[in-house]
């Protein structure tokens, strides 16, 4: 045909104009043309020439401004013009074919105005980003042309009678309508800007966010395109692929997101709701929620009921395409109707073409896909701004809460720490998916009354099957909760076993008792596994609950319309319906979730509501004149926000509240008095008061002290002072109104997770010199040169574990170091020894504080110090017996000056054994310094990880970083599946894969059966589809009644059978797959707990325990919990994706053609996806925990923060930690956003190419249209499950990590338990003597490692007493290692009655000998059970022993005697009862050789008496080898062996060493004694140099006695 703009039928003369210009149909159409031409013309040249000069006046980063005012309205007409210019365009093409030849006026200027439109919004995109508002003008004079162009066409329509009922009449008066709304939109930004006919157009400011360099969250400022795609996400997602994303790359939030922008939101709809008639109303949270958060929540609904409504389109499109496909009609017989020369149809006839329906199909999914995307973004980022508003909102009242509340139990740290960590996210959870509890009725509602247009009363059967099964999975999700829960409680049993196994490992490996406590461990994971296997069940339940309703929906509804309707169902009304089924499926699975956090969110509500309405701390404006800091600062200075982040970084506008303003130089102090307490009745709570009649005074500048005995209400004093106590009566008075803050000090001490550098300095500007000052004042810098980073080390919470004492000290010091006025010490000596105490009275209060005249009050139980004292208060019982100075004391109340000086007597009594003991202090420094060697161990272990991580290959070139991020870890998977067991695995790949097969066979068989129906209905003659309808046919032909309905029934059984082995099949696989994962999660812990039980003793020093209880805690979690659901969705719908593809492949295999380009892109999506996913995800994780540890240290803190008046300072923290937290977890759902629109229009894009493909080839016949419904229903389930694959596999490949670590330790070798001997061939009662031969012995710790012990000779005798002494690190404790063959030995034996140690099963030598070790280690449970856990004791011998270790008379005392409980580690225990126990264990093994290692080390003298008496008298005919650390403790040794780097230089009895000046052992003994000593001196030619106490000489490491005794040890 020829090709011509008007057409060249014979009948007319298309370029006719004899009636008129405009009455030529086709000169109209080009008219149409021009201002599509006029518009290219213009803005070509612009675009690609003027683009190169950027006019933009302010320079910002972004270029993403909204300023042109209408912007989302242009973007969404411009978006309408495209969808009607496609539909026009359709319309030009079909009606073309009903004409004789090809008229190109037609379609051309619809195709033309498309292009114009894109260009359009290109050009006015690059104008506003350029900021140049003059060159829209071309785009006004384009609308004006083309809507004056088009109204002239519709006129002439209407002149010619042309109306509604044809479709271009329709087409055009909707591009009318759209050019004018577009021109209107131009107007309005003339209007707005003034750009032109104006004298003075408007300047523009970008939004403030926009120039704050630090907002890289762009979601609310890129144009609507790019907030639909997420396009402005990609250099982000693309870039994670080279480096790491890191929490610079992500900046922060942009303001009205930001935690404080909402909580100011949430808390004005809170307090709305006070009104005056009833101001103690409490206010609804609901509420307050909806009016704060409502609107973006009702514009999510709105777009997820667009989805909703659109999802449907794809039933319909698919049964059209089916419908029509086989209806091919000559274009000649059309009887059209002809107007202006030209074919006008009308709208259904358009649909009746299958190619029209297939793009219509394929723009429906784009946009529904987009609609459901943007809600679920919308309903997120509410969501994250709710619980950023809460939070805030909580930690506020956190602030204000009432000391009481939080010590009478009312309000305890575990509720307000669930508040923060499950309340909140509760409601945020509840926000994500609450469009839903709206959107799935409707969707509901409307997928049934389509089943019931499609397939009449059948329909209903198969959707009540649907419904009526929705409660089934309402409890099988309860179900699992209450499982979740049980599970929880086993596995945390478990953890506290499994911790305290590591912790004792030592002992239990020297008493071979790990199997006993192994199996302890395995019993309570078998309750876990047991539980667990519960949760498996269930889960598996609910995936095949959801597999499986479909397939029975479709059975139920095909077998009643068989049985009713005596005919099966047509292809196009089949394929309609199962596709409809699947999307009807989803809601109903939702539901239950859903239901299921509303209820959650209604509990949590509840929570949050009691705890708001709370008791708050009186307001103490008597404090400090009237500057109470709140937040509610912000509302004042909320114009202030606009202009705050241009220079500085934005501090929101915290630091517009009052910090606490520095003193000024202090002028002498006018009052005399600072605080003034005067008839106070103070309360916790209770109307009882606990301070009554209270009067006193604190003179200013002076130092009072407050003493009493334990409990009198001292504490409460200083409390009641700073205004945390409820007042009853009498009044508080503070002088002087800069007295805005007090450095206080209390008694429990508090630290934060910072450095100890900030816990001091505690927010106030840092000075060198008063920082060295008030260090030393504490005598901190010995355990500060402890510490790996010295004062830059972490401590707190996270950080590392300081002693009672070195905690205390820290707080004093920050306390000192405030520059206040007013300083409360509330106990600073209780967990210090003697030297500290007197040093940090002398030094930091009577000098540092007194110097500076400030006033002082401190409370103390140390008498000795009420001489320095300017004034003292003495309390009983919660009131004030006496104050006034010690000499008013002394005259006035002489009784209580007596009582005082005997108390004072029998303190000075305390402290002379308190010399005689090592100090505290040194054993805090010792203990510390012990926890740093494994702490410097575990940093190295942590790079070792870091760089096990880094694989194999070492070249580190930028490719190969990226390769390795982007691999998926195959190895480990394989590892996780063979754990699983062979049978499991190989049995969910066979089922899987059978599945699958059987679900494609009952839709193929479907698809046959209905073909083969409309294929006998056609057989049976063409002229039946004139007039009659195919049911009326075929009920017509009585020939073909019979063998069809035999034919139907033969389809329909084998249809029943396919459906029944699907459904079975569902199960099965549903149940492989958790019980799989159950089985590797069996495997995997119970090697890994045997694994690292039997390992050496090597591997506990060089491993941190923390890296072994992460592998027990949150890997074993993963693996438990987590893989297994994240492998069955991903396998489920990866075998979804390829069964989908495949069938489409082999009904049209054009499609082939199609998939190559589709797989490259979906290959580098999810490949850049999954890296990205993994950084956000770990950003997000570790956000998380920096922000619930500040929560719980401010509601331990509280009495601090509120004295030292840092409120401001902490709210400012939390609302940076929450912004940090929030960004990520933005940025992580924008992600998945991203990639979901991405897979999105993927899968429409499959859609699409599948049915074009099915179209053109059964326009060449090669299939029937059954075949065609099966594939496009197959096409339409890829959208649904492509971006599944991606996320599943992100999530996975996350979750294998845990494995591999697990697996890292699996290659741990363990002990060798074995021995050359049997265990029967050792002699029961061995060793009956306790003969020790040692001959040669050399020993290490590793084979890598040098030797600890050489050639070591000696000889023991039975019975005899054996000391063994040494410097630190010669040696003595790896020889008592060695007995135990706990170390690596290499040379040499050691043989004990007759019997080489090394060829002995460690288990039998382990269990014939005692040890009592230096740390004494009690576990959790009975005294029974830690004295003999073998139970093979009778009680009289338990007795004896206790007896004999002196607890007899303390067991008995004890509730249950034996039975009593023994906390974690004997915590219930003293320090030296605990030793005393560790006696009796080892009395209990009647073994005749007993080893002790520095067993007197941490205990105090009078501890240490009894043991060695009880050693003398108790083990007088056993061996005893004694390693002392004090050399006096075996002066009496018969024989004692002197070790000095691993060799044994003396050997002797003690006397006869001693004897010996020049002896080792008498250097030893010399420098022991000295250091005992309660004063030394030390001379040079005689000058004295230096005398002090022992430690203080030590601590100087530059002194003469300092090098004398590092040369002596």
């Amino acid at each position: 045909m020829a090709l011509s703009f008007c057409g060249s039928d014979n009948s007319t003369n298309s370029y006719s104009v004899n009636a008129g210009v405009l009455n030529n149909g086709c000169f109209v159409d080009a008219l149409n043309l021009v201002p599509h031409v006029f518009l290219l013309f213009i803005t070509f040249p612009i675009l690609f020439i003027g683009w190169g000069s950027q006019s933009s006046k302010v320079q910002i980063h972004h270029n993403t401004w909204l300023h042109f005012p209408g912007h989302n309205m242009r973007w969404i007409l411009t978006f309408s013009l495209l969808f009607v210019h496609v539909c026009e365009f359709a319309e030009g093409i079909v009606s073309n074919k009903g004409m004789q030849t090809n008229h190109l006026h037609l379609f051309i200027p619809a195709f033309m105005g498309f292009i114009a439109a894109t260009t359009s919004v290109v050009y006015y995109h690059n104008i506003e980003t350029s900021n140049f508002p003059k060159l829209l003008l071309v785009l006004f004079i384009y609308w004006v042309l083309a809507f004056i162009t088009k109204s002239i066409k519709l006129w002439k329509f209407a002149e010619y009678h042309v109306g509604p009922q044809h479709l271009r009449f329709c087409i055009t008066a909707l591009l009318v309508l759209l050019y004018g709304l577009l021109m209107a939109v131009e107007i309005n930004v003339i209007r707005v800007r003034k750009y032109v006919f104006f004298a003075n157009p408007q300047k523009v400011k970008p939004p403030e966010d926009l120039q704050d360099l630090g907002v890289r969250f762009l979601q609310p400022f890129v144009n609507l395109l790019s907030k639909a795609t997420y396009w402005w996400m990609n250099p982000l997602i693309i870039g994670a692929h080279k480096r790491p994303i890191e929490l610079k790359k992500i900046g922060k939030l942009p303001i009205a997101m930001r935690a404080l922008t909402n909580y100011l939101r949430l808390k004005d709809a809170y307090e709305d709701q006070r009104t005056a008639e009833d101001p103690n109303r409490a206010p609804s949270i609901w509420r307050s929620m909806y009016r704060a958060f409502g609107r973006p929540i009702l514009l999510s609904s709105t777009l997820r009921y667009l989805a909703d409504l659109l999802s449907f389109a794809g039933p319909l499109c698919i049964s059209g395409i089916v419908k029509y496909l086989n209806k091919t009609t000559p274009p000649n017989n059309i009887k059209g109707e002809i107007y202006l020369g030209v074919y006008f149809m009308s709208t259904t006839e358009l649909l009746q073409n299958t190619s029209v329906l297939a793009v219509l199909l394929f723009l429906a999914l784009v946009l529904q896909r987009t609609f459901l995307q943007a809600s679920y973004y919308v309903t997120i980022e509410t969501g994250i701004n709710l619980r950023g508003a809460l939070l805030a909102m909580i930690y506020n009242k956190i602030l204000r809460l009432s000391t009481s509340n939080m010590s009478m139990g009312e309000m305890t740290l575990g509720q307000i720490n669930n508040l923060v960590a499950i309340e909140t996210n509760q409601l945020m959870w509840f926000l994500f998916l609450c469009p839903n509890l709206w959107a799935m009725p409707v969707q509901i509602v409307m997928g049934v009354i389509l089943l019931y247009y499609l397939l009449g009363c059948s329909a209903l059967v198969g959707a009540s099957v649907i419904v009526l099964l929705a409660p089934v999975q309402y409890r099988i999700a309860t179900k699992l909760a209450d499982t979740q829960k049980s599970t929880l409680e086993h596995s945390t049993d478990r953890l506290k076993k499994t911790t305290e196994i590591l912790k004792g490992i030592k002992l239990l490996k020297l008493y071979a008792w790990e199997n006993i406590f192994c199996d302890s461990v395995e019993d309570t994971r078998g309750k876990e596994l047991k539980s667990l296997k519960t949760f498996a069940f269930y889960t598996s339940m609910s995936i095949f609950m959801n597999a499986a309703i479909p397939i029975a929906a479709v059975l139920a509804t095909f077998v009643v319309r068989h049985f009713f309707a005596e005919t099966g169902p047509n292809p196009s009304e089949a394929f309609a319906a199962l596709a409809l089924f699947h999307i009807l499926v989803t809601p109903l699975f939702l539901l239950s979730t859903v239901v299921r956090f509303a209820v959650k969110a209604l509990v949590s509500v509840q929570k949050l509501s009691e705890f708001l309405q709370s008791d708050e701390i009186g307001d103490d404006s008597w404090r400090n004149g009237d500057t109470s800091v709140s937040m509610e600062a912000g509302k004042k200075h909320l114009g202030v926000t606009k202009a705050i982040n241009r220079k500085q970084p934005m501090r929101y506008q915290m630091d517009n509240y009052d910090q606490p303003t520095r003193r000024q130089m202090r002028p002498t102090e006018t009052e005399d008095v600072a605080v003034k307490v005067s008839n106070g009745f103070f309360t916790w709570g209770s109307n009882l008061s606990t301070l009554s009649d209270i009067n006193i005074c604190i003179p200013t500048g002076q130092l009072t002290m407050i003493v009493g005995q334990v409990g009198c209400g001292k504490s409460s004093l200083l409390l009641a002072m700073l205004g945390e106590m409820q007042t009853l009566g009498g009044s508080v008075y503070w002088s002087n109104k800069n007295r805005y803050s007090v450095a206080y000090a209390t008694q429990k001490s508090w630290l934060l997770n910072a450095t100890v550098e900030e816990n001091i300095t505690f927010g106030s500007p840092f000075n060198k010199q008063r920082y060295k000052t008030v260090i030393d004042a504490c005598s901190l810098q010995p355990d500060i040169d402890l510490l790996p980073f010295g004062d830059q080390t972490e401590i707190g919470e996270r950080g590392i574990n300081l002693s009672g004492g070195q905690r205390q000290r820290i707080c004093v010091a920050r306390a000192l170091y405030q520059n206040t006025n007013i300083v409360f010490l509330d106990d600073p000596f209780s967990a210090l020894d003697i030297h500290l105490s007197d040093h940090l009275m002398q030094e930091g209060i009577l000098k540092f504080l007194q110097d500076d005249k400030r006033t002082v009050v401190l409370v103390t139980h140390k008498l000795q110090y009420l001489i320095h004292a300017d004034w003292i208060i003495a309390m009983k019982d919660g009131s004030v017996l006496r104050e006034g100075t010690l000499k008013d004391i002394q005259t006035h109340d002489i009784e209580l000056y007596d009582h005082w000086k005997t108390l004072m007597n029998r303190q000075d009594h305390g402290l002379e054994k308190d010399v005689q003991q090592d100090s505290q202090t040194t054993l805090e420094r010792k203990t510390l310094r012990r926890a740093f060697y494994s702490r410097e161990a575990k940093n190295q272990i942590d790079d070792e990880d870091e760089e096990e991580e880094e694989e194999e290959e070492d070249d580190d070139n930028m490719s190969t970083t990226t390769n390795r991020r982007s691999k998926i870890p195959w190895r480990v998977c394989w590892c996780y599946m063979s754990s699983g067991g062979f049978f499991m695995a190989f049995l969910m790949v066979s089922s899987k894969l059978l599945k699958h097969s059987v679900i494609v066979a009952i839709d193929y068989w479907l698809a046959i059966w209905t073909s083969a129906k409309t294929n006998q209905s056609v057989g049976a003659g063409p002229d039946m589809f004139n007039g009659s309808s195919l049911a009326d046919g075929i009920g017509g032909n009585s020939t073909l009644g019979t063998p069809q309905a035999e034919d139907d029934s033969y389809y329909l059984r084998v249809f029943i059978i396919l459906c029944a082995a699907g459904i079975t099949l569902c199960l099965i696989t549903s149940l492989t797959v958790e019980f799989l994962g159950l089985s590797a999660a069996t495997n995997l812990h119970h090697n890994l707990l045997n694994k690292i039980i039997h390992a050496p003793i090597r591997f506990f020093d060089i491993t941190p325990l923390g890296q072994i209880l992460n592998r027990f805690s949150a890997d074993t979690n993963i693996i438990d919990q987590h893989i297994p659901p994240t492998l069955e969705s991903l396998t489920r719908s990866t075998l979804l994706c390829l069964s989908a593809i495949g069938v489409i492949s082999s009904i049209t295999p054009a499609f082939l053609i199609a998939l190559v380009p589709l797989a490259v892109a979906f290959y580098f999506i999810q490949k850049y996806f999954r890296v990205a996913s993994k950084d956000l995800q770990d950003l997000d994780d570790s956000t998380q925990l920096p922000l619930l540890c500040h929560f719980s240290e401010t509601a331990e803190g509280l009495t601090t923060i509120r004295a030292f008046r840092h409120e401001a300072r902490f709210k400012q923290r939390m609302l940076e930690l929450t912004d940090t937290n929030n960004t990520a977890y933005l940025f992580l759902s924008a992600a998945n956003r991203w990639l979901e629109v991405r897979t999105d229009y993927l899968g429409a894009v499959i859609v699409l190419t599948a049915a074009g493909a099915a179209i053109w080839s059964l326009r060449y016949g090669l299939h029937s249209g059954g075949l065609v419904g099966l594939g496009l229903t197959y096409a339409l389930t890829v959208t649904n499950y492509l971006n599944w694959v991606v996320r599943n596999l992100a999530d996975l490949e996350v979750q294998m990590a845990a494995v591999k670590k697990v697996n890292s330790f699996l290659g741990t070798e363990s002990e060798n338990y074995e021995g050359s001997m049997d265990a029967s061939q050792v002699p029961e009662n061995w060793p009956q003597n306790g003969e020790i031969k040692i001959q040669e012995l050399c020993v290490r710790y590793d084979p890598m490692l040098k030797p600890v012990l050489k050639h070591v000779n000696m000889f023991i005798e039975p019975g005899q007493k054996v000391g063994i002494c040494g410097r630190t690190g010669s040696g003595k404790s790896s020889l008592s290692l060695a007995f135990f063959n706990m170390v690596d030995i290499f040379e040499g034996k050691i043989v004990i009655d007759g019997i080489d140690i090394c060829k002995l099963p460690l288990q039998t030598l382990r269990s014939r000998l005692s040890i009592i070790l230096q740390d004494p280690v009690l576990f959790s449970g009975s005294i029974r059970f830690n004295l003999d856990p073998e139970r093979t004791c009778t009680d009289d011998r338990l007795w004896e022993a206790l007896e004999i270790a002196q607890l007899k008379n303390m067991v008995k005392a004890l509730p249950g005697g034996l039975d009593a409980v023994v906390t974690e580690g004997g915590e219930n225990f003293s320090v030296g009862q605990r030793q005393l126990f560790c006696l009796a264990r080892a009395f209990v093994r009647k073994s005749s050789i007993l080893i002790m290692d520095e067993a007197t080390a941490s205990i105090d003298m009078a501890t240490e008496n009894i043991l060695q008496k009880v050693v003398m008298t108790a083990f007088a005919d056993r061996t005893v080898v004694t390693i002392a650390h004090r050399v006096s403790s075996i002066l009496d040794a018969e024989q004692v062996l002197v070790f000095s780097s691993g060799i044994l230089v003396e050997s002797d009895s003690g006397p006869n060493l001693l004897a010996q000046d020049d002896s080792l052992f008498s250097v030893l003994h010399r420098v022991h004694t000295i250091l005992t000593a309660d004063l030394v001196i030390v001379m040079k030619r005689g000058n004295i140099l230096e005398y002090d106490k022992p430690e203080t000489l030590l601590e100087q490491e530059d002194g003469m006695f300092a090098s004398f005794v590092r040369a002596d040890m």
